[in-house]
């Protein structure tokens, strides 16, 4: 089923008929699993345990294997991830943040989805 195509950070998109843009398939499962990594749990009203928290965690003491095992529990919880082949997951800090490569197979098609982002303060 469809959804607006919004990534993080971004504003809503019009789409070639001048409607809101939807998407679906692995590009929708991509926007789902940042969307779960960046949203701090209790931003949603509806779903207080929904999501990673990854913007909070930037100025706190770095503890690589602990958010790399974040990362990975999270991502679990979206269907477009599948468990196998396990996801790589590569968490490396920068300044003032860190620096996040996730390589999963999109649960659909198999395909290899390619995600990385940083998160600054």
């Amino acid at each position: 089923m469809p959804d607006l195509y919004h990534f993080w950070g971004s504003d809503l998109v019009a789409g070639s008929t001048g409607d809101v843009r939807t998407v679906d398939g692995s590009t929708l499962g991509t926007q789902r699993v940042l969307r779960r990594l960046l949203t701090n749990p209790g931003d949603l009203i509806w779903h207080p345990e929904y999501g990673a928290g990854l913007p909070r965690l930037v100025g706190e003491l770095l503890d690589l294997p602990a958010l790399t095992a974040l990362i990975r529990s999270q991502i679990f919880l979206e269907d477009a991830v599948a468990p196998t082949p396990e996801p790589t997951i590569t968490v490396s800090p920068i300044a003032n943040g860190v620096s996040v490569y996730i390589l999963y197979a999109d649960a659909q098609t198999g395909q290899q989805i390619t995600l990385s982002f940083d998160v600054s303060s």
